[in-house]
């Protein structure tokens, strides 16, 4: 199974991003990107890559998900 996260682009330097989510940042490949991306868009990460804009509204709901599921799964471990 496949999961792209949600994260924010928090800067940009040539075909880069560093991006931020749950407070990690880590560096991600723009180059599969089909728009423009600037600092503060939120995009889809899969595999090291930004692949899709998402906005902001869906990307938090998508994240506040991810998060109760990682939470639950703590709980059972």
């Amino acid at each position: 199974m496949c999961l792209a996260v949600p994260s924010k682009i928090i800067g940009i330097q040539d075909l880069n991003a560093t991006v931020e989510v749950y407070g990690a940042q880590r560096s991600v490949s723009l180059l599969l990107m089909p728009h423009d991306a600037k600092i503060g868009d939120f995009v889809l990460v899969h595999a090291g890559f930004a692949i899709q804009k998402v906005d902001e509204e869906a990307a938090e709901e998508a994240l506040k998900y991810i998060k109760q599921l990682l939470d639950e799964t703590d709980e059972h471990l």
